[in-house]
């Protein structure tokens, strides 16, 4: 009877085939291909700073380094050198400790006080000097309808990157209040009986997001006009009866780096305390921390420096119109190496980082 040992021990060993992204292994190659296929791999996505292996979001990402089923040695080394805020791994304890001084950030100063309506006079509205890039806006909602449960916007606020509120003021509600939800909105009929109407609320919300462009290069490119930054944008826009155009918002609620691992929205409030390290929403909500708390967050995003390996890929990451392997023949996918394969493939959603140009 032969034995095992009679034979080569490659004829007894089946060839695996590694994602180079998220590192699953195939029996076939062209399974391997299908699977990128799919899972839109690019160097956005977030990286563990140990193994290299790349998540499809964040949580995905806190789960293989804390999570119950975590990698053994990701593990150890996140829990001694691993800023639980940003996720990224440092030389020492000493390094982190310094790093979270500064990634760990203080809660804003509430602006209840400001009296309103507040338009900031140093913006420029005409793009002569300093111009934000991104401006963030937040809506408090009061209660109308018979069931009180439709959405009526009582108040807005608008901050610059700096923080600094460039718009703050009660509105003039669309419909009859029938609750002023005034144990989390803080509003009460007093506040708003000088409100500025809707449509003059509009009209200055417009004109600070547009910033002087044109309404066909807004569409196009967006020219010199500005991000939206916000939390659940379709709903406070929504509220407000206004559109602003779709490659111009920055939604916290929909960033799929930012999202659970069954791609459901995280609460703001979530957001805040596990990425920037402090709480909000504790009592009656102040549009403007949630505003300042939505900038930071995208700020955050956006500082990001992903590394590319070359002009292909800076190419597909700044497109998601068309699906990159739909370029290949499936023989041609199939004698790529993985590496290769990772090279071609891109997101299916615009990386923040664009937005500031880090990539090198």
């Amino acid at each position: 009877m032969e034995s095992n040992e009679d034979y080569p021990r490659t004829a007894l060993t089946s060839t695996r085939h590694k994602c180079a992204a998220c590192f699953k292994q195939y029996k076939k190659k062209e399974h391997l291909v299908a699977h990128m296929k799919i899972s839109y791999h690019s160097v956005h996505q977030p990286q563990c700073g140990v193994c290299q292996k790349r998540c499809k979001s964040f949580a995905s990402l806190r789960e293989h380094t804390t999570g119950s089923l975590a990698k053994g040695s990701c593990s150890k080394i996140f829990a001694e050198r691993g800023c639980t805020l940003c996720t990224r791994i440092f030389d020492s304890p000493a390094s982190l400790n310094e790093h979270l001084e500064i990634c760990c950030l203080p809660a804003p100063f509430p602006h209840d006080v400001m009296k309103m309506p507040w338009t900031e006079s140093q913006i420029d509205i005409n793009g002569s000097g300093r111009i934000p890039e991104a401006i963030a806006i937040d809506c408090e909602m009061v209660g109308g309808g018979s069931d009180e449960s439709l959405d009526v916007c009582a108040r807005v606020c608008l901050v610059d990157e700096d923080e600094k509120p460039i718009f703050h003021t009660y509105v003039v509600p669309l419909i009859p209040v029938t609750n002023y939800r005034n144990e989390v909105t803080g509003i009460t009929e007093e506040h708003l009986r000088d409100a500025m109407p809707l449509k003059e609320v509009q009209d200055k919300i417009l004109q600070i997001l547009y910033n002087g462009e044109s309404i066909g290069r807004l569409r196009l490119n967006g020219g010199k006009a500005r991000v939206l930054v916000g939390h659940s944008l379709g709903h406070d826009l929504n509220c407000l009866r206004m559109n602003y155009p779709d490659h111009l918002l920055r939604d916290t609620a929909k960033y799929p780096p930012l999202m659970k691992t069954n791609f459901a929205s995280h609460s703001l409030k979530y957001l805040t305390k596990t990425y920037l390290g402090y709480d909000i929403q504790s009592g009656v909500h102040d549009p403007y921390e949630d505003c300042v708390s939505a900038m930071r967050l995208y700020k955050r995003m956006r500082s990001q420096d992903h590394q590319t390996r070359g002009m292909g890929m800076l190419l597909a990451a700044q497109s998601t119109s068309t699906n990159t392997f739909d370029s290949w023949k499936s023989k041609e996918l199939e004698n790529m190496t993985p590496d290769e394969l990772f090279e071609i493939s891109k997101s299916n959603y615009k990386c923040w980082c664009l937005d500031s140009g880090h990539l090198s």
